[in-house]
């Protein structure tokens, strides 16, 4: 087992991957949709590619399993992020005089950056897992504070260097960020697999063996339902907000992006208020996982309703904090109760998440183009907040069903902080 210092260095991975992720469904969506004005059905697609690519998590996770050898794979996936972003922002450079060209280069580059995630992500998690020993709740709280504090940190400083914005310096601007990424997951990982015991599956083991073994387990099933609706609710907004903010609110593009770090900056402040008060035996896993459904629910009426844009974009971004913790927590804790299919626990949980995420932002932006159709833009944004806080509603009722209680779990796990 690590200690704290490795523990909380290895999490830098999370915020380069969270840096890295951000850019694509925010910042490059936006500029897609209202700089670019294409339909915002376009980045949807794309999203939804990069999800779809990430149905490769399981095989990764297995992969972890049986050979180890993770931080390989967590430096290749975020050298891989990087060219599709950088590919990503070229895209948007030539996009006005060479439309197919840009597509034909969004696509390759969207598919790259799932590949990456999928193969990092997986890949980091599994080696979380085992190198954090006995505080797995501690590290799922770490590893999701980092992810995104990394979003923060892209968001608002790429906001920042883009002004005055054009697509020459985005695309300066995001090949640093890129650079910055690889070197700081360079860092964070040296050296800690070391520490790692060696996994305990049989090698032999087939990848349709294990999933087949871990879907026979009633609480993986029941939670990887949950984890679908869920991250379905948590994701729907996530490509229309900075559009929303462009469309109704008028802000340029510097501003949407700072809004979307200061949401991601408020569900930091969420999940740090969930940590420090799980270490004081406050709440539970359980907990934070309805009343962050519960608060999100709220933060999507408000901006519905039209009420002002930065606290009901604050309320949006406290409740993501907290469902984050309890949702992330509770499968760091599914996972690591089999110390032999961590991994592809991980990859099953992470592949369920992908699907609702690329699901999420189809149904988001295809719906919001057709609501423009036969509506105003602002009833037609509200349609879409309306549905997504309906979703984290019925996700919050679940979660109160299928989750652990506290005393259920005195003797087997862990919450956040401990």
């Amino acid at each position: 087992m690590i200690g704290w210092g490795t523990l909380i260095r290895l999490c830098l991975v999370n915020a380069a991957i969270g840096g890295l992720a951000a850019l694509p469904v925010n910042l490059f969506n936006r500029l897609m949709t209202v700089e670019l004005s294409w339909p915002a059905l376009l980045p949807g697609l794309l999203v939804a590619l990069h999800y779809g690519v990430q149905l490769t998590r399981p095989a990764w996770g297995h992969r972890s399993d049986v050979k180890g050898g993770r931080t390989v794979f967590i430096l290749g996936g975020l050298v891989l992020v990087s060219l599709g972003v950088i590919g990503s922002a070229y895209g948007i450079l030539v996009a006005s005089g060479a439309p197919m060209m840009a597509l034909a280069v969004w696509i390759v580059s969207y598919t790259a950056i799932g590949m990456g995630i999928g193969a990092a992500g997986t890949s980091f998690l599994a080696l979380l897992a085992a190198a954090s020993g006995s505080r797995k709740g501690a590290a799922a709280t770490l590893a999701w504070l980092f992810l995104i504090a990394g979003a923060i940190a892209a968001s608002i400083g790429t906001g920042i260097a883009l002004e005055p914005y054009s697509a020459e310096r985005l695309l300066v601007i995001v090949s640093i960020v890129c650079a910055i990424a690889c070197v700081v997951a360079l860092l964070a990982t040296l050296g800690v697999e070391q520490h790692v015991p060696p996994t305990t599956m049989d090698p032999a083991t087939p990848l349709r063996d294990a999933l087949r073994q871990t879907w026979a387990d009633p609480a993986a099933r029941q939670f990887t339902g949950f984890v679908f609706l869920s991250i379905l609710a948590f994701y729907l907004s996530e490509l229309i907000l900075e559009p929303f903010a462009g469309h109704i609110h008028g802000l340029s593009p510097e501003d949407s992006t700072k809004l979307s770090g200061g949401k991601d900056g408020a569900a930091l402040l969420g999940m740090i208020g969930a940590g420090v008060l799980s270490h004081f035996r406050f709440g539970s896993l359980r907990i934070w996982a309805i009343a962050g459904c519960l608060i999100s629910a709220t933060g999507l009426l408000a901006l519905a309703a039209g009420l002002p844009l930065v606290p009901a974009t604050v309320v949006l971004g406290l409740g993501n904090g907290l469902f984050v913790v309890g949702a992330i927590g509770s499968m760091m804790q599914l996972a690591a109760a089999h110390q032999d299919a961590t991994g592809t626990r991980m990859g099953i949980f992470g592949a369920a998440q992908a699907v609702a995420a690329g699901l999420a932002g189809l149904i988001a932006t295809g719906m919001l183009d057709l609501a423009r159709f036969v509506a105003s833009d602002a009833h037609a944004y509200a349609s879409v907040f309306t549905l997504e806080a309906v979703l984290f509603l019925a996700a919050a009722v679940m979660a109160a069903r299928i989750m652990a209680r506290p005393d259920d779990l005195k003797n087997a796990t862990m919450v956040p902080g401990e």
